[in-house]
């Protein structure tokens, strides 16, 4: 698995960590920047600088990154989706409209690959 795919795998981490736990995502980031070896879902390495963006990005674009989900996805509110899917769509939504340094296709690439490997067929 390439570096990037990892740092993606790891940003949905985080947000369903999050969700799951009912904790704010920005914290729980900045816990597993400060001390990634200690308390729940402990990580081998320190994040990289690239998931933190991700995170990061999602946060500071979440409101509007929810808003557009719920006008474009049929048949779906974001509380009936499973909550790995919304991560994915976040993290996806958020790399695809905010982020600059990969191309869009790219991103759509790796977000579909993570949604195949970690979703349900119904997704």
């Amino acid at each position: 698995m390439a570096a990037r795919t990892k740092a993606r795998k790891r940003a949905l981490d985080l947000l369903f960590e999050a969700e799951q736990r009912q904790v704010n995502v920005g914290e729980l980031l900045r816990q597993r920047r400060a001390a990634p070896n200690r308390g729940m879902g402990r990580t081998q390495a320190p994040l990289s600088e690239f998931t933190g963006d991700l995170v990061s990005g999602v946060v500071e674009h979440w409101t509007q990154i929810d808003e557009l989900i719920a006008t474009y996805s049929q048949g779906w509110t974001l509380a009936r989706m499973p909550a790995v899917d919304r991560s994915i769509l976040r993290l996806g939504a958020y790399e695809v409209l905010y982020s600059t340094d990969v191309p869009e296709a790219v991103a759509i690439s790796e977000w579909v690959g993570l949604a195949t490997e970690l979703s349900t067929d119904d997704s």
